[in-house]
C-alpha cells in the first residue's frame, strides 16, 4: 500500500491518480483529505504533517510513502519524528517532494535551508530513498487567473527573464514511476524543470492562445511585484523569490535531463499545461 500525503495539492491529486491507474492501492491523506475529489477507490485518511502521531494510523501497514515537504508549513515539521512514525508503519520505501533551492539557493532560510533539514531526515533514515527536486512550478500562473478572467492581463515582474518551469503533472508521474520501481530508484535525487526556459511575457502569451484570445501583460516593477506578495507571503520568502524570477543563477536557468531519464520522454511545455488548464482563466 501505497501513502501519499499532500493529497489535495496540485502533484499529490495527479499522484494519487497516476497510482489508481496503475493498479495500486492508495491511501490519500492531507487535513482537508474528505472533501478532495479523488477516485472512490482511495482510502481517504486526514492527518497533518505538523502532527507527526496524526501519521500513525495513516501510515500502519503501508510499504511506500510519498512525503510532501511540507509546504508553507515545512519549517514547522519534525523530519525525524515524522521518519520514525514511517518506520514504525512498516514503511520501507520514501520518495521526498524537496525543492530544487536545496541545491540552488542553500543558504536561504526559507527555499534552501528547511529542505535540506528535511533531506537529511529521509536519507540517513536507513530506508529506500528517493528526492525530487522541482523548480518552479507551472501552477504557480494559478495567481494570474482571475486577473485574466476579469480584464484579460498578466501582471508581474521581469517579463523577459525565462525559468524552465515543471508541469506538476510531470513531478508527480515520476513519483509514482520512483515509488513503484522498488530498488531502481534508491539513493537518487532527481532535479525536474519543464523543457526550455519559458519567460512570464510568454506565458501570458501562452494563457491567450489556449483561451483563443490576446493576454496584456503589464510589467511590474520589483517595488510592486514585492509589495502584492507580501499581502500572502512572508517577507525572506518574498524577497529570495524575487531573486529567483528576476537574477536567476546557473543552476535555477539549467533545464534537467532527469524527467525524460525517469519517464522516457520529455517534460511538458508550458503551453500544454495552459491548454490543459485553461478552464482556471476562462
Amino acid at each position: 500500500m501505497i501513502v501519499v500525503t499532500g493529497a489535495t495539492g496540485s502533484v499529490g491529486r495527479s499522484l494519487v491518480r497516476f497510482l489508481v491507474g496503475a493498479g495500486e492501492q492508495v491511501t490519500a491523506t492531507s487535513r482537508s483529505v474528505a472533501d478532495a475529489e479523488l477516485p472512490e477507490q482511495v482510502v481517504r485518511k486526514a492527518a497533518d504533517l505538523v502532527d507527526a502521531e496524526s501519521l500513525r494510523p495513516v501510515l500502519d501497514g503501508a510499504d511506500a510513502l510519498f512525503l510532501q515537504n511540507g509546504g508553507p508549513s515545512a519549517h514547522r515539521l519534525d523530519p525525524a519524528h515524522l521518519v520514525d512514525v514511517a518506520k514504525a508503519g512498516g514503511v520501507r520505501r520514501i520518495v521526498l517532494l524537496s525543492s530544487q533551492g536545496v541545491a540552488t539557493r542553500p543558504d536561504s532560510a526559507s527555499h534552501g535551508e528547511v529542505a535540506r533539514h528535511i533531506e537529511d531526515a529521509v536519507r540517513q533514515s536507513g530506508l529506500e530513498w528517493t528526492v525530487l527536486r522541482p523548480g518552479g512550478f507551472a501552477s504557480n500562473t494559478y495567481a494570474w487567473a482571475e486577473s485574466v478572467r476579469t480584464t484579460r492581463t498578466v501582471a508581474a515582474p521581469f517579463g523577459d527573464v525565462g525559468l524552465p518551469v515543471v508541469d506538476p503533472d510531470d513531478i508527480a508521474e515520476v513519483a509514482a514511476v520512483t515509488l513503484r520501481a522498488e530498488g531502481r530508484h534508491a539513493g537518487r535525487i532527481y532535479e525536474l524543470t519543464g523543457p526550455a526556459l519559458v519567460t512570464p511575457r510568454q506565458q501570458a502569451e501562452a494563457i491567450g492562445a489556449a483561451l483563443g484570445e490576446p493576454v496584456r501583460f503589464v510589467e511590474q516593477s520589483r517595488d510592486e511585484a514585492r509589495a502584492r506578495m507580501l499581502r500572502f507571503m512572508p517577507e525572506p520568502v518574498v524577497d529570495t523569490t524575487l531573486d529567483i524570477v528576476g537574477e536567476p543563477n546557473a543552476g535555477e536557468l539549467r533545464v534537467s535531463p532527469d524527467t525524460e531519464l525517469v519517464l522516457g520522454r520529455a517534460p511538458g511545455a508550458y503551453g500544454d499545461w495552459a491548454r490543459r488548464h485553461v478552464a482556471a482563466f476562462r
